[in-house]
């Protein structure tokens, strides 16, 4: 897939954005599916903000249903560069399953507003009020949606996200720190291939003009129309670490993972250590091999992934 390809004629969803001079855009058409009310996972959405058009997608493992069981309570955001997707795109919806049924936990698919038509910080303000009405359901039971009451474990609560639902639950992990959550306890942040970005190319980056998953030309439009207008790729919301990382100080324990063949690994792994200089407890899952969002496309490597996600939130 070469930067010559026109995006009609191209596979890549990235590439079939298309920009109109007025400065909004035309997505590609990606399958959505519905809620699911039948084994081994159930799911259903709620609304979140009518206003923004926000809305949560919970997923419950039947088995917890059948054997009474409360499950950690996972708060995830989908990925698409801050500009596609949501949690009824049908490869988000059917990872989702797949991870609640794997872990096993109850978990929340959050939707965010998306750029360009609502720029960063948008994302992360509907990700900080997805954090709150999580603690509303923990706050008030009598009200409280029945699954969240009967199978939530919110003193075993996680943020998760992957690609730009990485950096979303980064940034909202930061905001939690000067939030009264309680009675929920944020036990820890899950990074998949958290996306980040920077002006000066990184080897990985410099390497994946014909990538197949995040050409360098898509990775640097999603940051042009993600990004406030005016800003470049050094921002802080796009590259934390440019000026050292600001406000990591007393975060929870945080898992990264990445593997080489993702265009951002290299920014991953910077991260990563950076976290670490801060004296954040960092688990460092950055030795394996494949692509950007592999595991959408590769069951064994969902698996692979959901097995860590086990092991961190079990273990926490």
């Amino acid at each position: 897939m070469g930067s010559s390809d026109s995006p009609s004629d191209n596979t890549n969803l990235f590439l079939q954005i298309v920009e109109h001079p007025d400065g909004t855009i035309t997505r590609p058409f990606v399958p959505l599916s519905p809620p699911n009310s039948n084994p081994p996972v159930l799911s259903k959405d709620i609304p979140l903000n009518p206003s923004h058009d926000t809305y949560l997608r919970l997923y419950l493992p039947s088995a917890a249903v059948s054997e009474n069981q409360k499950l950690p309570v996972v708060l995830f955001f989908h990925g698409g560069g801050f500009v596609l997707f949501s949690p009824s795109a049908v490869f988000y919806h059917g990872f989702c399953e797949a991870m609640a049924a794997s872990i096993p936990a109850l978990i929340i698919s959050g939707s965010y507003r998306l750029a360009p038509e609502n720029r960063l910080p948008s994302a992360y303000e509907d990700a900080v009020e997805a954090l709150s009405w999580v603690q509303s359901q923990a706050m008030d039971s009598a009200s409280a949606d029945p699954w969240l009451q009967t199978h939530g474990d919110f003193s075993n609560f996680f943020l998760m996200g992957s690609s730009s639902g990485g950096n979303i639950a980064y940034h909202a992990s930061l905001r939690a720190m000067s939030m009264d959550l309680m009675p929920v306890q944020l036990c820890g942040v899950i990074l998949n291939q958290p996306y980040f970005g920077g002006v000066e190319r990184t080897v990985s980056e410099a390497a994946s003009e014909n990538d197949p998953m995040l050409p360098l030309r898509a990775n640097d439009t999603l940051w042009r129309l993600a990004l406030p207008v005016g800003s470049n790729r050094d921002h802080a919301f796009a590259n934390p670490v440019k000026d050292g990382l600001d406000g990591v100080v007393g975060m929870v324990k945080c898992m990264v993972i990445g593997c080489k063949g993702d265009p951002l690994f290299d920014r991953q792994k910077l991260f990563a250590e950076m976290l670490e200089k801060e004296g954040v407890d960092v688990a460092k899952r950055l030795d394996g091999t494949g692509s950007h969002a592999i595991e959408l496309f590769m069951p064994e490597k969902a698996e692979a992934l959901f097995k860590e996600v086990k092991a961190f939130v079990y273990g926490a």
